[in-house]
């Protein structure tokens, strides 16, 4: 036990390793600065001494990232972790390694090894990426939520996409925000499994190509917006109101689900809230579970309905702040691929048609339709004309649009040639039994299709086309797929669709549309490197108090990783104790700390203050018995 003076000089001393590690210059007789002198520069300068263990180790899966999903990836900035930070993860993830142990998916041990993820340190993007280069996998640091369809490109990619930010000690247990231990510790491991790997990775592909409405857009800024609030220091309740209420408005708004919504619930409850086995007997296997303490547990409990997993779950929808009252179980990883096909089967991607171009035109997102010979256009679309049969006989974009074949750009038919739009009939010629792309070229002799001569014809829907023939370009089959006139001019009844002064008309051949899906089937046609949120997680600076308390969580941490045994009445168990001393005097209101000190030193003082604090603050209770029970249990294996 050491007296109040002595509790001074530790501090001091703490703060003038600070002062030494930021090259301040001394004040006052001490060589030190006063506590309340220490800024929040001590913070952005000082990295508690805390390294990355890992070398720098490039992956070239990052590398071969097309532009549209850089732009997301930011620094981890590994610096920025206080010594808070790494034991709030050392904390849970001991706790998960503990009981995960005999709930995960026999995957989950497994992976926490095949992926470099530490117990006792916060993983470095880095060694990370040195790691899951051998299994095939990238990972990438990003600022909080991420578009949906972005995350899941990602996914295609087999890049893991982690948000680097920490929870607080005060969400330890569960954050409405992304966080780097739901990303790395949740999603990184299980990826060790081979099944479960290729499902993510064809599940990115397949959600990519959902299409989005405005509302999704909506909905998204304004959930990421309540996440970031609800997870930084500093935000007062008010602030947080007003956005809770504009997220439950908009939940509350009678839209017709879109294919990105319905997957990103087919996402929740697998990849993010998934079990695996049988409904009597599951396995955790999502990272939402792996990655909170609370839900681990929870979900095992019978008050949470287990449902066989099916394509039923598209249309569960989800409460990202709240625990799940019913989760879905899977056979094994190979079903989530069939639910997943199931699934894909239902999407624009794959049906065409007008339903297909009538959800682009709804999302007012950038999206592409392919055609029957295999051209591929690009763009915003605004219009459609359909037949009685409701077959698409003609479609118009806004804007930049680009002409691609097998996602590649059409040479000389990107948003230059396209700048104001592209527009074009589809379908059969009136009178005639073909269509074009299935003429030959006597056929097309026959029908007047001659490069450098005026034509007309007309299509069934009663559209058309009269003139020049500059050229056509065809497709690896041989079949026409885009016409070039000029002069040209293309009516509908009494509407006139297209005139010489708009320049050449660029008719896309084609009797219909086989795919709709989100995105450009070129991204390199478009520009997309303005999509990232204009709101950003806030990076809140530490006062003098608590970087003196980061400090002391540092002091511990750096006993305990030099002595594997503390011996009572030692120098060590004395400045432990003198930590402890302060704590109860400056950082009451901290129970992490102490019980770090109580896992080196045992002492009763320490067990009765934590005791004493399990009462007074029955929230984090739990978190403490439990914390206590593995140190327990960790002193009897010592001992065996």
């Amino acid at each position: 036990m050491q007296d109040t003076n002595s509790v001074r000089n530790l501090t001091l001393d703490l703060l003038q390793r600070a002062c030494r590690k930021l090259r301040l210059p001394p004040k006052a007789s001490s060589g030190l600065y006063p506590i309340k002198h220490f800024s929040c520069e001590l913070v952005k300068k000082c990295n508690f001494e805390l390294t990355m263990k890992a070398n720098i180790v490039s992956n070239e899966l990052i590398d071969r990232l097309p532009p549209h999903l850089k732009q997301y990836i930011r620094p981890q900035d590994y610096k920025r972790y206080t010594p808070i930070d790494q034991a709030v993860w050392r904390f849970v993830m001991r706790k998960n390694v503990d009981y995960l142990s005999r709930v995960a998916h026999e995957s989950y041990s497994e992976g926490l090894k095949k992926t470099g993820i530490s117990i006792n340190e916060i993983p470095s993007m880095y060694g990370m990426n040195r790691i899951l280069k051998e299994i095939g996998w990238a990972a990438v640091a990003v600022d909080g939520f991420i578009p949906p369809n972005a995350f899941m490109e990602f996914q295609a990619y087999k890049v893991l996409v982690i948000a680097s930010d920490i929870r607080q000690l005060e969400n330890i247990e569960y954050t409405p925000a992304p966080d780097i231990i739901h990303e790395g510790a949740g999603h990184a491991p299980i990826i060790a499994s081979p099944d479960y790997a290729e499902y993510l990775r064809r599940f990115g592909e397949v959600g990519a190509k959902a299409i989005s409405s405005a509302h999704d857009i909506n909905m998204y800024e304004a959930v990421r917006e309540l996440s970031i609030l609800k997870e930084a220091k500093g935000i007062s309740i008010a602030e947080i109101d007003v956005v809770e209420k504009k997220v439950k408005k908009l939940q509350r708004k009678k839209v017709k689900a879109s294919e990105i919504s319905l997957i990103r619930n087919l996402h929740w409850w697998t990849v993010e809230y998934g079990l695996v086995g049988t409904v009597t007997e599951p396995k955790i296997y999502g990272a939402g579970l792996l990655s909170s303490i609370g839900e681990s547990t929870w979900c095992m409990k019978d008050e949470v309905k287990k449902i066989p997993y099916s394509i039923d779950a598209a249309y569960q929808d989800f409460d990202i702040t709240k625990p799940q009252p019913q989760l879905y179980v899977t056979p094994d990883f190979a079903y989530l691929q069939e639910v997943l096909e199931e699934f894909a089967n239902t999407m624009a991607v794959r049906k065409g048609g007008w339903r297909g171009l009538k959800k682009l035109i709804k999302s007012k997102q950038l999206g592409t339709l392919e055609l029957s010979t295999g051209l591929q256009i690009s763009g915003h679309f605004t219009r459609m004309i359909q037949n009685e049969d409701k077959e698409v006989v003609f479609f118009e974009t806004e804007g930049e649009t680009a002409l691609s074949y097998r996602e590649k750009e059409v040479i000389g038919h990107g948003v230059s040639r396209h700048k104001n739009g592209f527009r074009s009939p589809l379908g059969k010629l009136k009178g005639i039994n073909l269509s074009i792309e299935n003429m030959g070229p006597r056929d097309l002799q026959a029908y007047n299709f001659y490069d450098g001569k005026q034509i007309a014809f007309e299509f069934e829907s009663g559209i058309i086309v009269e003139g020049l023939n500059v050229t056509g370009i065809r497709n690896l089959r041989g079949e026409l797929m885009l016409i070039q006139f000029s002069n040209c001019t293309v009516t509908y009844k009494d509407e006139v669709l297209f005139t010489p002064e708009m320049g050449d008309f660029d008719m896309a051949v084609g009797k219909e549309i086989v795919s709709a899906f989100a995105g450009a089937a070129d991204y390199y046609s478009f520009d997309l490197t303005n999509q990232v949120s204009a709101t950003e997680t806030i990076k809140v600076e530490l006062s003098s108090k608590e970087t003196a308390l980061n400090l002391m969580y540092q002091e511990v941490s750096r006993i305990r990783n030099i002595n594997k045994a503390i011996e009572e009445n030692s120098e060590e168990c004395k400045r432990l104790m003198a930590i402890f001393k302060t704590v109860l005097e400056n950082h009451s209101e901290d129970w992490l700390l102490a019980l770090e000190i109580y896992e080196l030193t045992a002492a009763n003082r320490v067990l009765n203050f934590l005791n004493h604090f399990k009462q007074e603050h029955p929230k984090v209770g739990h978190l403490i018995e439990g914390g206590l029970a593995l140190i327990e249990k960790e002193h009897l294996k010592q001992l065996e």
